[in-house]
């Protein structure tokens, strides 16, 4: 699946390093592996401190973002699932890594994920996108940089237009 990269206004396409696991019972895959979250705090006989590789949580709408408060300094990526177009839920649990826990690394949008969310998506702190194969095009790379001037704050810049343009 391609997956596109958004870090300092330089969008693009890169290879993907990482492993999405999404069976709870299977054994890790060699290298670095994105599991459930409640896998990842569940982590009862340690196969997860024991993985050669990285590891990193997905975290489902319904999972609470606060549950990985302690870990945020630790995680080299999380990864958020939207299973379906009308569930917004990961865009709260990107705002709450973003602004209230200081996450600095890097938020990917994992599941549906279409081109009309992307710049949205970005705002709410999303810096990765893992998109279909199969709904995947190269305008996909323009739709982050479609909107010029936003109004309302975002993660990144919390400050609303008219405070921005009276700096």
């Amino acid at each position: 699946m391609p997956l596109i990269i958004n870090r300092q206004s330089q969008v693009e396409q890169v290879e993907d390093t990482w492993t999405l696991c999404l069976d709870a019972e299977a054994a890790l895959p060699a290298g670095d592996v994105i599991i459930p979250l409640k896998r990842m705090l569940a982590d009862a006989n340690g196969e997860i401190s024991s993985h050669a590789g990285r590891v990193a949580p997905l975290v489902e709408p319904a999972d609470d973002t606060l549950t990985i408060k302690d870990l945020v300094g630790t995680l080299p990526l999380v990864a958020v699932h939207f299973p379906v177009f009308t569930d917004g839920r990961g865009f709260t649990h990107a705002r709450i890594l973003r602004e209230r826990f200081g996450y600095q690394g890097e938020i990917r949008a994992v599941g549906d994920v279409t081109r009309d969310r992307l710049q949205y998506m970005a705002r709410c702190g999303f810096d990765a996108f893992l998109i279909a194969e199969d709904r995947f095009k190269a305008e996909h790379l323009e739709a982050l940089s479609e909107i010029g001037v936003d109004y309302q704050g975002g993660a990144y810049d919390p400050r609303p237009l008219f405070r921005r343009w009276a700096q």
